[in-house]
């Protein structure tokens, strides 16, 4: 198949913009818990009045301290509650909102800055100040900078308590569906980062077909409060989404600023959020836990009993699902309902309790982890998207999910594969175009048709799966094309491999570049009664070397004997942003890591 479409469920609404969602949810219903709100380390709820009421004093301030219609203002931080109050209250006065990751580097937050002709900045904290101040002689468009742990929400209201609530709607009433609600850069991984300008339109759109199709899964069960605590960072388009489809579809949101799982588990533990949205990494982390916990505690047998009849599980439910297969046998049902107690439901009170549903984007997820999580009892949807589509663009339907696939298109986008495999969208989603970049928008939009730059392949049911990207495609010397990411994924699914990076353009095979996962090693070390290595000899340690090269074995096993890794070489350190290696969104910078990595590379190739 080489288009699929799928009807939208909803339109754009024709006048207005993403503040007024909250302005008329506080109208209909002033006392509906809208937001959970950390204080002092304890959960409090936000009604929807009392969110609509910070959001207009915060505006009266952002309006009395300079701040005017079509501005572009700065937002550098953590995911917290109060960025999501600075997103409404700068879209309630028709302002503009550029995002800036919390661990961005001085000159990346210069170019953001320069490049978007920021006016104001927020920042979280006082190193982000000094970040900012460093490269501040370059930036003369630049006039305000508040610091959220310096009380900027306080001092905003203080300074607009003058100013009347007509003022602020007025600045409400002039924002149109077409205006620019937000230019958020690209990850720059070939190049320099590109602001991809979204309109409260493409937002609208994008959140109400989501909310439209996948509602019903929002909840822990029919009825209940649907809640979700965010933890992707807002400074990424999947965040954005999740925080206005929250807004939006009445849904109660909790913010977490911090990924770690120490941090997490507990606020998922006392938030208890019916669903969740995250990327693979978060879902890989959550299985390799348990597992290491199982060893810990000399349960590895079961466990890993536990993840195969899972995994059977819900292989039979999918095939049930498409009609080619009976279900589940009663055997296997039997098992299932013991592992259910012993095994699935302490994986499920890792997130909460509550979770029964999950999406996942970012990166492929791979399709064992995905059926191992369904059959434990959350059920994920895999989707795909880009900034320019303003997230999603394909999700996996609930009633018909297809692990190893992106899933099928969201309502109101057409999906289309080009003679060359290249991956077209067209819908109300997809973007402007780039900020000041009239040649990169001609070469990305094709009379409102989104050039993704990715690979893929849609099934005869509308399925689509992503094969790589048409940039990173390696050509070894003697000729043959090889797609490196699903090389790179499959040997990822190893506990002890963190990051993994295919080589071998004009080579004459393919190699790689693997990194540890400390966390797995440390527990490999000790379970294994092996001393606390020093990096240098861990990498020269020949039982871990075996253990990484089943990894590369396996995912050999996806490929042709041309395709497959060679040979590859353990590094002692993992690959970071702090090094220009990998961009905020935690995507390879692979010319970075050959040109810092070129003698491992080339002694890849030494015979």
């Amino acid at each position: 198949m080489r288009e699929f479409t799928s009807p939208p469920l909803a339109s754009a609404p024709p006048v207005g913009g993403l503040a007024d969602a909250v302005f008329d949810h506080a109208l209909e219903d002033p006392l509906r818990i809208a937001l959970g709100r950390k204080v002092d380390g304890r959960w409090q709820d936000v009604t929807s009045a009392e969110f609509r009421d910070e959001i207009l004093a915060l505006a009266k301030g952002l309006l009395a301290q300079g701040v005017r219609f079509g501005d572009r203002v700065a937002i550098m931080s953590r995911t917290r509650y109060e960025w999501t109050l600075f997103d409404f209250a700068l879209w309630t006065i028709g302002a503009q909102v550029v995002p800036i990751y919390p661990t961005s580097s001085a000159e990346q937050v210069f170019w953001t800055l320069y490049d978007a002709e920021v006016s104001a900045c927020v920042v979280e904290h006082e190193d982000h100040s000094m970040t900012i101040g460093s490269v501040i002689d370059r930036l003369p468009a630049l006039r305000r900078l508040w610091q959220l742990d310096s009380d900027a929400v306080g001092e905003l209201r203080a300074a607009g308590e003058h100013i009347e609530d007509e003022v602020v709607h007025r600045h409400r009433r002039a924002v149109t569906p077409d205006s620019v609600a937000t230019v958020i850069y690209t990850s720059g991984t070939t190049g320099r980062p590109k602001g991809c300008v979204l309109s409260h339109a493409n937002f609208m759109y994008e959140a109400d077909n989501v909310i439209g199709r996948w509602e019903p899964v929002f909840h822990s069960k029919r009825g209940d409060e649907a809640s979700t605590l965010l933890f992707l960072p807002l400074a990424h388009v999947f965040g954005r989404m999740v925080e206005v489809a929250a807004v939006r579809g009445r849904v109660k949101l909790g913010h977490q600023p911090n990924l770690n799982a120490a941090a997490l588990l507990p606020d998922l533990a006392a938030f208890r959020p019916s669903f969740i949205l995250a990327v693979p990494y978060i879902f890989e982390k959550v299985f390799n836990a348990a597992r290491r916990k199982a060893e810990t505690d000399g349960k590895i047998g079961p466990f890993d009993k536990a993840v195969e009849v899972a995994v059977r599980y819900w292989d039979a439910m999918e095939h049930k699902a498409f009609g080619t297969g009976p279900g589940p046998s009663a055997a296997l049902r039997v098992q299932h309902q013991l592992f259910d107690k012993l095994v699935y439901s302490k994986v499920r009170a890792a997130m909460g309790g509550r979770v029964r549903h999950a999406m996942s984007g970012g990166s492929g997820m791979d399709r064992r982890l995905g059926l191992f999580f369904a059959g434990a009892g959350v059920l994920i949807f895999e989707g795909y998207g880009l900034t320019e589509s303003t997230a999603a663009a394909t999700a996996n339907p609930p009633e018909q999910t297809r692990f190893g696939t992106v899933g099928r298109p969201i309502p109101g986008t057409t999906v289309y594969v080009a003679e060359d495999g290249e991956v077209w969208l067209h819908g109300g989603h997809v973007f402007q175009g780039y900020l000041g970049n009239p040649k990169a928008t001609d070469e990305a939009l094709h009379e409102g048709w989104l050039a993704t730059g990715d690979l893929g392949h849609l099934d005869e049911d509308g399925y689509l799966t992503i094969t790589g990207r048409k940039k990173e495609i390696l050509v070894t010397s003697g000729g043959k094309s090889v797609s490196p990411s699903q090389l790179e994924e499959r040997v990822r699914d190893h506990p002890l491999v963190a990051q993994c990076i295919v080589v071998g353009n004009d080579r004459p095979y393919i190699a790689a570049l693997v990194t540890l996962d400390s966390d797995s090693v440390d527990h490999w070390l000790n379970m294994r009664g092996k001393p606390k290595l020093t990096p240098a000899d861990l990498v020269r340690d020949p039982d871990l070397e075996t253990e990484i090269r089943r990894a590369v074995v396996a995912a050999n096993t996806l490929v042709s004997q041309a395709e497959s890794i060679r040979t590859f070489r353990i590094l002692a350190h993992q690959f970071s942003e702090e090094h220009g290696l990998l961009t905020p969104s935690l995507k390879l910078k692979r010319k970075a890591i050959e040109e810092t990595y070129s003698a491992e590379v080339e002694a890849l190739y030494r015979a």
